[in-house]
């Protein structure tokens, strides 16, 4: 299943920064896929849960 996030939300991937756009859940067997794009070159990758991290959000307190 493919779904689209609105609004992107900001990771911290194994390219920098980046926003994912949409998320990818193949089965309960698989980890879910986060379509990004980079921020300081705009490309677009796709990532396991296991390879990124949520960014800081200082509005929520962590």
């Amino acid at each position: 299943m493919l779904t689209q996030l609105n609004p992107p939300l900001p990771f911290i991937t194994p390219k920098g920064k980046a926003y994912a756009h949409f998320v990818i859940d193949y089965s309960q067997e698989h980890d879910l896929v986060w379509v990004c794009f980079v921020c300081d070159t705009g490309e677009c990758w796709s990532y396991p849960n296991s390879q990124i991290r949520m960014e800081q959000n200082l509005s929520l307190g962590y």
